[in-house]
């Protein structure tokens, strides 16, 4: 019971990361840097939720493994977008510091659920 209500925590947590993603790269500048940072953090950070809510849906313990390594790699590359619109001054640290935040604890849940997962594989 607790792991099912953990799943869903992570489900409602993941999906309110994407649209806090998508909110954020509305407000990104319509400039042709702006517009590629916007596509590729909307593609990699709604693909955080798609793929965790996947996972949950896995018909066996390698399948659940993949997706959760998927949605590992687009939580990566969703801080990346992040800090790199920070980095290139389309975006103030302080404006993006909570989805940060958030981007980074996602990441860690998905590689502690991923090594807990592996170590009860058969």
């Amino acid at each position: 019971m607790k792991e099912e209500t953990a799943q869903l925590d992570l489900k409602v947590r993941t999906k309110r990361f994407a649209v806090r993603i998508l909110k954020f790269a509305n407000s990104l500048p319509t400039s042709l840097g702006g517009t590629t940072v916007a596509k590729q953090i909307v593609r990699s950070g709604t693909s955080v939720a798609a793929n965790y809510r996947a996972a949950c849906r896995a018909r066996s313990k390698k399948e659940f493994l993949a997706k959760l390594g998927m949605a590992e790699e687009e939580c990566d590359e969703t801080l990346f977008w992040i800090e790199s619109a920070v980095d290139e001054g389309r975006v103030s640290s302080s404006k993006v510091a909570a989805l940060a935040t958030e981007a980074s604890e996602l990441l860690a849940i998905l590689v502690s659920s991923i090594k807990t997962a592996r170590r009860n594989l058969p």
